[in-house]
């Protein structure tokens, strides 16, 4: 999506979520029907042949199975391979069947279907052997591992049974002339994988099956994983805190299943488990309504140790069906659609706050191409929809989201929005671009969250966590701590609910992610992520005790890791950077950066052992770089809108509207730096002295400095004693400056303004500097305020007066005792006494 213009108008909303197809059958069928495979043979029969088709399985490997009646109404098997997109007629029944489940193996070689479970010899003997036969609605699905590991000679098959059970049967084949042909088919090897099921489903892609067993106090939700090997094992334990017992589950989800759905006995529960890829385990459930003025769904996120329940207010509508609400896996969401009503987009990674999910009802809610109540989600980002048997690929629309960012007055779709970006999509250089064009443009708009702020920390995280394993965990992924807002129509309940158990060890991949899920919760995740609140307290720390040898040593540290992260920036393209960074020295914001990996480095070793001190010490310096350049980033943008000059400021003159433009957005900047305690470029500071020089009035000026909105560094002090001309405004500002230094700048470049309004203050310090002698400030008081009941001559009692005030923000003496003139002190309090009567 190209980047939008200041106050572009958008086209009408996208849709957020968007199909893309992935098998039609009256395309990628079709023409092949047309020509004849099996006994097909009349081209002008095609459409009834497609009326009959039905997808009944989608293998591991992306290839289709289907059914369709062929024209003296046998039943046939197909295979549309989704590499080759070829279709492959694979066997005939000669009579009219119902196929509800049906698999073949990765070499095309063994097909099993339901009917009476026939494991079936495709060529070239086209040997049948029943497996089961009784008349029941059953799974049959070939195990399908990893290509590199896979024997030819064997394959697995995986039967659930609606009686209750789950079985393996192992099928090894022996080569006979150019086929294959089943081994003692007499004896086949079975094991038993689990008993009093009553309720299973097959995670086809990660090869695990889920189920639900009844237990004594809560029914329990068990998972047994398949390996790459012959090898299973049951690897989770999760007691559910609700009672099936008196409701009608289906026993099995088959997925596919056009027919199990038309039995008369009503399926109350609405249940499916959804996993993600970084450890999320979530059991999405919802029951018929009693009424049809709301609707009622939970999800029960086992790897953070609570559920929520949401209720929904509907408008009046004739009839409801559980099958209506659709749970959706999109990875880093949940969706549960409501066609004509609502679409939830659930966050499962950052659950907590509901300020990271979507709530649609209207036109915003359509998921356009879907029929009404006849989809469902049998893969990770994939739908079905089996009144048409098209199956499609469903993603976040990230168009739709950027609309949301440029068009939504609400706060909650625009923060939804800007983390499903940048967490979920992904923080790319174009992304984050347009990002930052939407938060130069729209930022003043957002009331209950900083953007800066939030686009900062995000990407960060997103960028971090991508290789490192678990560091997720211990990055903040947003600066809220809590959001109070909620979402107009919808109640949500949250409860705390029973942990999981893992039963394996040593476990890798998604178990390994949820297995560190489940120990963030026993330590309250929250308290894992890197605190800036003790960032923030170490800072002020270093920033305000005293310096002791052990101190030094540790200072020097802390600067040698802030020139890490400057060197780790790409320095090589400085030159054709447009903002002028890292040309000066601000020793701040240097300590700042240093005390940041210093301190990211400390919390990371004490969760990340594992992975060495270099490894850590090189994530905090890359976590703190990255924050640089993005703050860098901004800059770059705010130049380029405002068609500013690369070189650095001059700071006579007046600034123009864009300047003023510039600075505000740079105090915006600083604000949400601020607030976080993050570091900023070198050289930050003196560019917004230089727009605050040029844009503010004087005395708006000195107010910004002495609220710490300006930060007075030693390079933009010296523009200002040696660029502006001596003029009475210019005076005022120059001296006024000095006397605002830090000590050891103004030790420097006290010398450069040859002035007597600078003598003025080099006299002021000399008497500091005596009064400093005296034992304590009560004694010193005393003498003041003795001689100021005896002096009449006002030029002097003036002097006293702003002798009596020791300056928190002055310098030390810069003269020696012996080399003061005592005839200028005199002269500058009656040039002082003048300039204040005005005469």
């Amino acid at each position: 999506m190209a980047a939008l213009p200041q106050g572009a108008l958008l086209p009408e909303a996208m849709p957020l979520l968007r199909l893309s197809a992935r098998f039609e059958p009256a395309k990628e069928v079709a023409p092949w029907l047309a020509a004849g495979p099996g006994d097909s043979g009349v081209a002008e029969a095609v459409d009834n042949y497609l009326e009959t088709l039905h997808i009944v399985n989608v293998e591991r490997n992306g290839n289709i199975i289907y059914t369709w009646k062929g024209n003296q109404g046998y039943t046939h098997i197909g295979l549309y391979d989704h590499h080759t997109e070829k279709n492959q007629h694979l066997y005939t029944f000669e009579k009219d069947l119902q196929v509800i489940s049906c698999s073949v193996n990765s070499e095309k070689t063994l097909l099993v279907s339901k009917c009476l479970t026939l494991l079936i010899e495709i060529h070239p003997v086209n040997n049948v052997k029943v497996l089961k036969a009784v008349d029941s609605c059953i799974r049959v699905q070939f195990l399908y591992p990893v290509a590199e590991t896979h024997s030819f000679l064997e394959s697995r098959l995986l039967l659930i049974s609606e009686d209750k059970y789950a079985e393996k049967v192992d099928i090894r084949v022996v080569r006979d002339g150019q086929g294959v042909v089943i081994a003692n088919s007499s004896q086949l090897s079975r094991e038993r994988i689990a008993d009093d099921l009553i309720w299973a489903q097959w995670d086809m892609m990660e090869q695990r099956l889920f189920y639900i067993v009844p237990k004594e106090s809560l029914d329990t939700l068990n998972c047994i994983q398949f390996f790459p090997d012959k090898n299973f094992k049951l690897t989770l334990e999760a007691p559910l805190d609700i009672s099936l017992a008196d409701i009608a589950l289906k026993p099995m989800n088959l997925d596919y299943n056009c027919h199990q759905d038309r039995e008369i006995i009503p399926k109350p529960l609405n249940i499916r488990v959804i996993t993600n890829e970084t450890g999320g385990l979530c059991i999405c459930y919802s029951l018929i309504p009693i009424t049809s003025e709301e609707v009622t769904y939970s999800v029960l996120f086992l790897h953070k140790g609570y559920s929520k329940t949401y209720t929904v207010a509907l408008d009046e509508m004739n009839s409801l069906e559980g099958n209506d609400l659709t749970f959706l896996n999109l990875d880093y969401y949940v969706a549960i659609y409501l066609p004509g009503h609502f679409l939830h987009l659930l966050n499962t990674r950052h659950p907590d706050l509901m300020c990271y999910s979507f709530f649609l009802t209207g036109g915003e809610a359509k998921i356009n191409g879907l029929h009404a109540s006849t989809i469902i989600s049998p893969l990770k980002s994939t739908v079905f929809d089996r009144s048409t048997g098209e199956l499609f690929t469903i993603e976040i629309n990230k168009e739709a989201l950027f609309q949301f960012l440029w068009n939504s007055k609400c706060d909650t779709y625009k923060l939804a929005a800007l983390h499903c970006l940048l967490l979920h999509i992904g923080s790319t250089r174009e992304i984050e671009s347009q990002v930052i064009q939407w938060i130069l443009d729209k930022t003043s708009i957002c009331f209950t969250f900083d953007p800066m702020q939030e686009f900062i920390i995000a990407s960060s995280y997103w960028t971090m966590c991508l290789d490192v394993t678990n560091l997720d965990k211990l990055l903040p992924y947003t600066p809220l701590l809590q959001w109070n807002e909620d979402f107009p129509g919808i109640i949500c309940r949250t409860q705390i609910i029973s942990m999981p158990a893992l039963k394996v060890q040593h476990c890798k991949d998604f178990w390994e992610k949820l297995s560190m899920s489940l120990e963030c919760v026993k330590y309250s995740e929250p308290y894992l992520h890197f605190n800036y609140k003790m960032l923030q307290k170490e800072w002020d720390n270093l920033l305000s005790e005293e310096r002791t040898e052990e101190r030094t040593t540790y200072m020097k540290n802390i600067f040698g890791n802030a020139k890490r992260v400057f060197s780790s920036l790409n320095m090589s393209n400085v030159e054709g950077r447009l903002v002028p960074f890292f040309q000066d020295e601000d020793n701040q914001q240097q300590l700042l950066t240093g005390l940041m990996v210093a301190q990211l480095k400390d919390h990371l070793a004490r969760h990340l052992q594992y992975i060495g001190t270099k490894n850590m010490e090189q994530i905090a310096v890359d976590y703190v770089s990255k924050l640089l350049r993005l703050i860098w980033q901004i800059m770059e943008s705010v130049w380029k809108k405002y068609n500013l000059q690369s070189h650095t400021f001059s700071i006579k003159g007046q600034g123009n509207s864009q300047e003023v433009a510039a600075f505000h957005i740079m105090c915006r900047i600083l604000q949400a730096t601020n607030g976080m305690c993050m570091p900023l470029p070198p050289g930050f500071h003196t560019l917004l002295m230089g727009l605050g020089v040029r844009c503010l009035p004087l005395h708006t000026f000195l107010h910004y400095i002495d609220h710490g909105v300006l930060h007075l560094t030693e390079m933009n002090a010296i523009k200002l004693l040696k660029e502006l001309d001596d003029t009475v405004k210019n005076e005022k500002l120059k001296l006024s400056i000095l006397t605002r230094l830090p000590e050891e700048i103004g030790h420097k470049i006290c010398h450069i303004w040859s002035h007597p309004a600078r003598s003025n203050a080099v006299a002021r310090n000399y008497v500091k500097f005596l009064l400093e002698k005296c034992r304590n400030k009560q004694q010193r008081m005393l003498v003041v305020d003795g001689l100021s009941a005896r002096i009449e001559f006002l030029p002097l009692n003036y002097l006293i007066n702003i002798l009596a005030e020791v300056e928190c923000q002055g310098w030390a003496a810069s003269v020696q005792p012996e080399n003061m003139n005592v005839k200028l002190v005199e002269e500058l309090a009656l040039k002082h006494t003048t300039m204040l009567l005005g005469l």
